[in-house]
């Protein structure tokens, strides 16, 4: 007997799965008439220059040989040094007056319209990730050019 409970709710959970997907595929369904009398309402949108809070910062302000030394996985930090080398792709070579630790920064975090090279000073914030074999680095989530 229990056995044939345990098989009535398994068809059960079965029959109304199938039901559901069922239902979200029928209205995620146009039908070509539909798409082509559409006309579009509006031009298309500029891409903006990105922004983002650009104030004060909770996270502590280390060094790279601090955080290379005490620093924990996954904590937030901010560095202020120069950016002294492209190594390929995201990864860049962070440098301040202790040390050097490698940085990971996607191409869309740089300022709009500002040149960085290896003799602008910046701040930077974002992720430290300590790897236990291997180089740490920092996700870089946002830079600020310094003024000197």
């Amino acid at each position: 007997m229990k056995r044939i409970s345990h098989i009535a709710c398994i068809a059960l959970l079965i029959t109304g799965s199938a039901a559901a997907v069922a239902q979200t595929a029928a209205t995620q369904t146009t039908t070509p008439a539909a798409t082509a009398t559409v006309a579009p309402t509006a031009a298309p949108a500029t891409k903006a220059a990105p922004s983002g809070y650009a104030g004060p910062s909770g996270a502590p302000l280390m060094t790279a040989k601090d955080l290379l030394a005490n620093g924990k996985d996954d904590q937030y930090v901010r560095l202020k040094g120069k950016l002294t080398s492209h190594k390929g792709d995201e990864n860049y070579e962070f440098t301040d007056a202790s040390g050097k630790i490698m940085v990971e920064i996607d191409a869309d975090r740089f300022p709009a319209g500002v040149t960085v090279d290896h003799n602008t000073l910046v701040e930077l914030t974002g992720e430290f990730d300590k790897e236990m074999f291997g180089d740490s680095t920092v996700d870089v989530e946002q830079i600020k050019v310094v003024a000197q």
